[in-house]
């Protein structure tokens, strides 16, 4: 069950607020402390959990940690939007579709362990976000003057952190540049000299150790992973708290449905690739060719983390776009719609200087 903490004035559910960093009457505004039984829960250490034991066990560390939950399902964008102890939207938080249903699943979703709690107030985003309508030169500009921060949402997503101990063998064709001089008869018969470019090829192998530190994956499908990725990183190996319910109280809370096993194996393609990378850098030489890796990973471990996201969906002709605020530093990314006047006037422009500079090269 939600321990409940009562406004202390009027009675009402006391909800995490960004601005004040504290707990906070949504209906009279007063601030109150957390209790005794909550601190006690945000002093302790957020445990990494063992992956290969979680995923040969799937069934444990499951449920909210409440009954008062409410799940819908956008029929739009698939996405599922958990309510705790919240009156559930009649659209979308994430496209604005009004078609949500209600939603229930027998196999209830792993617990979130810890948290990233919101740090940057809904005042001080649209601050921001205006800046950003603002700085879109080519944007239209009935785009910049309308009100789209009346669609702001704050929303915890889902998101997996994995750490792992990588060793990794290679080997690879070190190529060495050396250069000749040849010569040749140029299109006028006259024969002249030129230093060609060859390549002594080697054997090359070596090794490397490292250590994969809070690799995120996230277990979102509300946000477009191009904005997400551009609002990253989120501080989840220094600023994470244990998760209690109370931080998401008056949110709402995004399921995930990239579960752990599907969110191991991304984890692992991307590790793969970034040990190739590192690997490449240890080649010798100025090229290389048929590099080959051999690695084992070790100590695998995750968490299954919340972190914070503002989320402003909006629709400008027939096209539905997104701009996503990441919810502790303030970074923003976001699609807009283009003005094809001003992109085509500033063409204009450039051709007519453009013209302008010839004409005068041309009378000097």
């Amino acid at each position: 069950m939600v321990r409940k903490h009562p406004c202390p004035e009027c009675g009402g559910n006391l909800e995490w607020n960004a601005k004040a960093q504290a707990l906070k009457c949504p209906y009279c505004g007063t601030t109150a402390p957390w209790s005794e039984a909550t601190r006690e829960e945000l002093g302790r250490a957020v445990v990494e959990q063992d992956l290969a034991e979680a995923l040969r066990n799937p069934v444990s560390g499951r449920g909210w940690g409440t009954d008062a939950r409410y799940e819908v399902q956008c029929q739009n964008c698939r996405a599922i939007s958990v309510f705790l102890n919240k009156t559930a939207a009649q659209r979308c938080d994430f496209c604005g579709s009004p078609a949500i249903v209600a939603h229930e699943e027998r196999n209830d979703a792993i617990t979130p362990q810890s948290i990233l709690p919101f740090q940057i107030s809904d005042g001080q985003i649209r601050d921001r976000i205006r800046q950003w309508y603002g700085s879109r030169w080519f944007a239209p500009s009935t785009l910049k003057t309308a009100a789209l921060t009346d669609t702001l949402h704050g929303i915890y997503l889902p998101y997996w952190t994995f750490d792992a101990h990588a060793t990794a063998q290679w080997q690879a064709e070190a190529g060495y540049y050396y250069y000749r001089t040849e010569t040749y008869r140029d299109t006028d018969g006259t024969q002249q000299t030129r230093e060609v470019r060859h390549v002594r090829w080697e054997s090359a192998s070596g090794q490397l150790q490292h250590f994969f530190d809070d690799a995120l994956v996230p277990g979102t499908v509300g946000v477009q992973p191009d904005l997400l990725r551009q609002v990253e990183p989120f501080p989840t190996t220094t600023d994470l708290k244990p998760y209690t319910p109370e931080f998401v109280r008056g949110w709402t809370v995004e399921r995930y449905q990239v579960d752990l096993s599907k969110a191991a194996q991304l984890n692992e393609q991307d590790m793969d690739a970034q040990l190739r990378s590192l690997c490449a850098r240890q080649v010798p030489g100025d090229t290389m060719r048929n590099l080959q890796v051999q690695r084992q990973y070790t100590g695998r471990t995750f968490k299954h983390t919340l972190v914070p996201v503002w989320l402003v969906g909006y629709t400008y002709g027939r096209t539905t776009y997104q701009i996503v605020a990441n919810g502790y530093t303030g970074q923003i990314a976001g699609e807009r719609p283009y003005s094809w006047v001003k992109i085509s006037f500033a063409v204009l422009c450039a051709v007519l200087l453009l013209l302008i500079v010839l004409g005068l090269a041309q009378n000097r």
